[in-house]
């Protein structure tokens, strides 16, 4: 009961000490709720633009892998090399590869830019060669149309399907399917549109045209290689075993005895959603970090601030101790108005840190991006665990100089 009292006494003590000085107290606080905020919206924009790559990654189905060609001996891949192009994939992989039989389906794919018209209008477009089985293995979602089929691609057909802003470019509002636009001076007849997508990281889906891989090797490029395959697994527990197989079946082909040697790179879906995740949550981590060196920032203003307050209030310490406070009394009145104003803080930039989380996904759904609403229950419980540390770590030094003080001297400040 005699606790309960003290504690009571104490906190009335500290809320009327903090009172008194409104401007500070608000400016402390405010200071606080900023760092707090930040990190609340530092970690749910990261779950944001996570969802937002994982969902791109989700025209992929989970149970594909990605052979692509890579600069031998690196890490990463890539076509083009010192201005040179990588040939290294070709149509005979692409059938071998195929006859796995834990694979359902497989398409190569290559690309390029190129100029379609249609009447008077041009545009310069994106040019996809996607086999034809890729709408089997990625997600295309139709407004017009379908994809074009195997037989086509065989025949070396010239079909396409347009993306959503090359179809409104050069026929508005207009039916496209059946008619005809022209590249390079030859009619493609239009099978499909895609529905509207958008861009996303600088990269506008909706001015994308694909064209059959084989009739843009043979009639644009001259040449039968590939810059990457996409297959679909029939087993997904197989997979791992799949990959392997793949591996060692280019590496033969390839005359590669030595794996830091590949001039290509098979990775599954799993294996590139892991790797986004682990780069999202260092480039989260690190940005925490930054933001908690200005959190520690705002904890020695809590200090300077509280030994000011120490100071202007040496005479009522005195005074208290001269009637018979303790130190105890004294350390915790000190320590109890630091952690109010850091705890204030953790609220208020606990709700500044929602509110801008919000506005930062609807500015993103409104530019159409599939943003994803989210604020980690952990970013709470740290932003509030965070904000109580630094107001008891930053308030301590000053509570024990306001509760070492002696009243004699003190008493003489005035």
């Amino acid at each position: 009961m005699n606790n309960f009292i003290f504690f009571k006494d104490t906190i009335q003590l500290a809320y009327r000490s903090i009172m008194r000085q409104k401007l500070r107290t608000v400016l402390t606080i405010l200071a606080i709720s900023i760092g707090i905020a930040s990190v609340i919206t530092i970690i749910s924009a990261g779950k944001g633009l996570e969802g937002l790559v994982m969902s791109e990654l989700d025209i992929y189905n989970p149970n594909s892998i990605n052979i692509e060609v890579k600069i031998p001996g690196k890490g990463g891949s890539n076509s083009m090399a010192g201005g040179v192009t990588i040939t290294t994939l070709k149509n005979s992989d692409l059938e071998e590869i195929d006859k796995h039989q834990n694979l359902e389906l497989s398409y190569g794919y290559v690309v390029g830019q190129e100029v379609i018209k249609y009447q008077g209008e041009s545009k310069m477009v994106n040019l996809f060669g996607y086999g034809a089985n890729a709408d089997k293995i990625e997600k295309f979602n139709f407004s017009e149309g379908r994809f074009y089929n195997n037989h086509e691609e065989d025949s070396l057909a010239q079909v396409l399907v347009l993306g959503a802003g090359v179809k409104e470019k050069l026929f508005g509002q207009d039916y496209a399917v059946d008619k005809k636009v022209y590249i390079r001076g030859q009619a493609y007849k239009i099978v499909g549109v895609l529905a509207k997508k958008g861009a996303s990281f600088g990269f506008d889906y909706d001015n994308l045209v694909y064209i059959p891989t084989k009739t843009i090797q043979k009639k644009f490029l001259g040449t039968d290689y590939v810059m990457g395959i996409m297959t679909k697994v029939i087993d997904m527990e197989k997979i791992d075993t799949t990959k392997k197989d793949i591996e060692l079946l280019l590496r033969e082909r390839h005359d590669i005895t030595d794996p830091d040697k590949d001039d290509f790179r098979v990775i599954t879906m799993d294996e590139i959603q892991e790797m986004v995740t682990i780069i999202f949550g260092g480039i989260t981590l690190l940005l925490i970090a930054l933001v908690c060196v200005s959190l520690l920032v705002g904890g020695v203003g809590i200090t300077n601030i509280m030994y000011v307050s120490v100071v202007e209030r040496t005479f009522e310490i005195g005074l208290r101790k001269a009637v018979g406070a303790k130190k105890n009394n004294i350390l915790w009145q000190f320590l109890i108005e630091t952690v109010f104003l850091t705890f204030s803080g953790g609220i208020l930039g606990i709700i500044f840190g929602i509110l801008l989380s919000y506005i930062i996904y609807c500015v993103a759904v409104n530019y159409g991006l599939n943003w994803v609403f989210s604020i980690p229950f952990y970013s709470i419980i740290l932003a509030i665990g965070f904000s109580t540390v630094v107001g008891l770590f930053f308030g301590i030094y000053p509570a024990k100089k306001a509760a070492q003080l002696d009243p004699i001297e003190a008493l003489r400040k005035e």
